[in-house]
């Protein structure tokens, strides 16, 4: 029986999730190759991460044509937003404020991603009119 699914991927796990998000489905050699042109990774980590994946309820696992194709469970959005709002509690006493100054802070945004800021802030703002 899986066991519950983890609301925080592990930086591995997320490398995984990463690849099957961008490829939507995979076998454990696809996903290996594309780690490895990142880093060096074996072959049998990435089966035993996906296995545990799949086990958590991170991913889901078909057998075609006598290879398992593996999928994320979790849309990539999905995970992200649990991510964000862990993080806004744990560091940032749930400061939506404080997590967005701290992010703009310390990565440099583009004029088109300040853009699209000003834009969420626009309907943020409608929505609570």
């Amino acid at each position: 029986m899986p066991r519950p699914s983890s609301s925080r991927p592990t930086d591995s796990e997320l490398e995984i999730l990463g690849v099957l998000w961008d490829k939507g489905a995979a076998t454990v050699r696809e996903v290996h190759e594309e780690l490895s042109l990142r880093k060096p990774t074996g072959y049998t980590t990435v089966l035993k991460f996906m296995q545990i994946m799949t086990d958590k309820g991170l991913l889901t696992r078909r057998e075609q044509h006598r290879v398992h194709v593996y999928e994320s469970a979790v849309p990539r959005e999905a995970t992200q937003s649990e991510l964000v709002r862990d993080l806004a509690q744990r560091a940032f006493g749930g400061s939506a404020l404080e997590l967005a100054m701290r992010a703009l802070e310390s990565n440099r945004a583009t004029p088109g991603e300040l853009d699209q800021i000003r834009r969420l802030l626009d309907q943020a703002e409608k929505g609570r009119r």
